[in-house]
Formats: C-alpha cells, sequence, structure tokens
C-alpha cells in the first residue's frame, strides 16, 4: 500500500519512510508508526509520521 492516503497508515503499523534528510538519495527507513502528524486525509508526498524510535518522515510504503 502507498502512504499518500492516511486511512491506510494506522499506530502500530510496520512502514518504510523516507527521512528529510534522505530526500535527496529516496533511501528508506523501516519502522513502526508510533505517531501521526499529517492532519489531512491525503497527501502527495506521504503521509507524515513519527516512528517509535522518534524518527520522523513520510511514509512511502505501508508493509
Amino acid at each position: 500500500m502507498n502512504g499518500q492516503n492516511r486511512i491506510n497508515v494506522k499506530i502500530g503499523a510496520t512502514v518504510k519512510i523516507v527521512l528529510k534528510s534522505d530526500q535527496r538519495t529516496g533511501k528508506l527507513t523501516e519502522g513502526i508508526v508510533g505517531k501521526i502528524l499529517t492532519n489531512s486525509s491525503f497527501h502527495p508526498h506521504g503521509i507524515k509520521v513519527m516512528l517509535t524510535d522518534g524518527q520522523v518522515g513520510r511514509v512511502q510504503e505501508v508493509l
């Protein structure tokens, strides 16, 4: 599933995100969603989340 729709992203889900520092390279970081930071139902670059380890990025893929 893609991470552009908020309905696909749930707290506790395993996701792949792109961190702000990795946006140019497109390197993905895998983790578990701790908090959903985007309020809108859709975002073209991915829903912004905070992982349980504190990293913040936009969801590219929901596993």
